[in-house]
Parts: C-alpha cells; structure tokens; sequence
C-alpha cells in the first residue's frame, strides 16, 4: 500500500528541487523518495556503526574505580593545566 506525504516548499526551494531532479532525468517525487531513502540508509550505517565500536570496546576489560574519585582526578587534571 502507498501512503501521500504533503510537503510545502518556499519558491526558492522548489526551483531547486526541480534542477535537481531535472539533472537526474526524474520526476520531482521520485528525486525526493530517493533522497529520502538515502537519508535513511546512511542514519541506519551510522548508528549501525557506533553500535558496532561499543560492541567492540564493551570485548575489553580495564581497570575501573569510583565514579566521584575519576571525576574528581579529571578535573584536577584539567585545573592543573
């Protein structure tokens, strides 16, 4: 099933969507489905990404201490500066 999504545009940025599209040999809709899509894909590969490294860093055990004693050492270390 196909859904209708409304979208308004100023003049300007209309115009600019049509060159776009024009460029590309495609309709003004089907320009922005596939912008869309491609907004999408790259969201998923950067979460997907960040999840990755944790999953990563989370495989390795260090030494860890008192979360108010770290704090305070660090900013020591940033005053000391």
């Amino acid at each position: 099933m196909t859904k209708r999504l409304q979208v308004l545009f100023g003049d300007d940025e209309y115009r600019a969507l049509q060159q776009s599209a024009r460029k590309e040999r495609m309709t003004v809709a089907e320009w922005v489905r596939q912008a869309l899509r491609q907004a999408q894909h790259r969201r998923r590969r950067a979460v997907d990404t960040k999840l990755q490294a944790l999953k990563r860093a989370c495989r390795h055990q260090f030494p860890t201490g008192d979360i108010d004693l770290i704090l305070d050492e660090t900013e020591k270390g940033y005053l000391e500066q």
